[in-house]
């Protein structure tokens, strides 16, 4: 009984270890897609590029970069990170949210 025991529980505190690993991706790549988000709604209310960054930065992981660009009528912010963790177990995490400008509302275009 002590053997199976003794092979059995580094078995368990590995297996516990990487279902915390996963929470905390998932938690990271959750606070990517809300980062994303609240910088496009900034961008797409016409707020300075800063505040748009800064937007999303607050929302973001720690690390996180975040980029804002405009094709067309719409803004676009890329949120992307690496997952908390060891170097070796990272993992690339991100997310692109899309806007349409709040200018652009209503506008017939043709």
């Amino acid at each position: 009984m002590t053997a199976e025991a003794a092979m059995a529980l580094p078995v368990l505190v590995l297996f516990a270890m990487a279902l915390v690993w996963a929470l905390l991706a998932a938690c990271a790549q959750i606070q990517c897609v809300d980062a994303a988000r609240a910088g496009a709604r900034a961008a797409a209310r016409q707020d300075p590029p800063g505040a748009v960054a800064a937007a999303a930065r607050q929302v973001a992981p720690d690390g996180a970069e975040v980029s804002v660009g405009r094709k067309g009528d719409f803004v676009h912010v890329l949120v992307s990170a690496r997952s908390p963790g060891l170097d070796g177990l990272g993992l690339d995490l991100g997310h692109e949210a899309v806007a349409l400008a709040e200018e652009t509302v209503g506008v017939e275009s043709g």
